[in-house]
């Protein structure tokens, strides 16, 4: 495992939640992982369906997902699950995050 797609809420929260998103990301970089932040990827777009065909396109590209706090209730975040489970990704919570250093 490589390469990470950070997934969680946004739309409603402060700021789009991209502090949560950004300070994850930091982490998993810091573990040595390729990080794939869609708060990063999509800076400048504010249009919904544009935002999840980049992000969409993006998380096929990873190896694992690791989702925020608060993931169930954003419908993005559940999209995003699916297509992960659906490829065969690795999935990690909050609960259960990644916390070994990056092997690759």
């Amino acid at each position: 495992m490589k390469r990470v797609y950070v997934s969680g809420p946004m739309t409603g929260l402060p700021e789009l939640n991209f502090p949560v998103f950004y300070a994850e990301a930091r982490r998993l970089r810091e573990l040595g992982y390729t990080v794939i932040n869609p708060a990063e990827l999509n800076k400048n777009e504010t249009r919904r369906a544009q935002c999840m065909r980049r992000d969409i396109r993006a998380l096929t590209l990873c190896d694992a997902v690791q989702l925020l706090p608060g993931w169930r209730a954003s419908k993005g975040a559940a999209l995003e699950l699916a297509v992960a489970k659906e490829l065969g990704m690795q999935v990690f919570d909050h609960y259960n995050p990644i916390m070994e250093a990056c092997n690759a």
